[in-house]
C-alpha cells in the first residue's frame, strides 16, 4: 500500500497515509490533527533513473575540465557531481573532506600539506592528492 504526503491548508500540519490504489480520489482524506478536509496532496522528491552509462558520458565532457587546476571550489565541485553520478557509493570521510575543503577555496597543494596521509595511501609517495 503506497504512502502518500499530504499538508493541511487549516493547520498546516504535515501528515502521511497509507491509502491504497483503488481507495485513492475516491475517499475524503481528513487531516489527523485538526479534523479538516482542506488538504492538499504534496508531492516529494523524484528520482530519475539513468543507466550506468548514461552518468558516465555526462561526467566524460573534456570541457568540464578546462581551468580545474586553478580553480579549486570548481574542482570539489566536479569530484561531489562524480561521487553523485557514481551512484553516492561511500568513498570515505577522506573524500568528502577532500572536497569540503576543496569547495572552501583550499589548494590541493595545501590539502596534501595537511592531510599527508592521502598520498602514501594512493601509493603515489605523498606528491598527489590519491584522487
Amino acid at each position: 500500500m503506497p504512502t502518500y504526503d499530504f499538508v493541511c491548508s487549516d493547520c498546516h500540519q504535515r501528515f502521511d497515509l497509507f491509502i491504497t490504489y483503488t481507495d485513492y480520489g475516491s475517499k475524503p482524506v481528513v487531516c489527523p490533527h485538526c479534523g479538516s478536509r482542506n488538504v492538499k496532496r504534496r508531492i516529494g522528491r523524484i528520482r530519475v533513473a539513468r543507466s550506468e552509462e548514461s552518468r558516465l558520458e555526462n561526467l566524460s565532457d573534456p570541457g568540464s575540465l578546462d581551468g580545474l587546476e586553478e580553480d579549486p571550489k570548481a574542482l570539489g565541485h566536479m569530484l561531489k557531481k562524480m561521487k553523485s553520478e557514481a551512484g553516492g557509493e561511500d568513498i570515505g570521510p577522506e573524500f568528502d573532506e577532500v572536497v569540503g575543503r576543496l569547495e572552501s577555496g583550499q589548494s590541493p597543494e595545501d590539502i596534501e600539506q595537511n592531510m599527508p596521509e592521502l598520498g602514501a595511501d594512493a601509493g603515489g609517495g605523498g606528491d598527489d592528492l590519491g584522487i
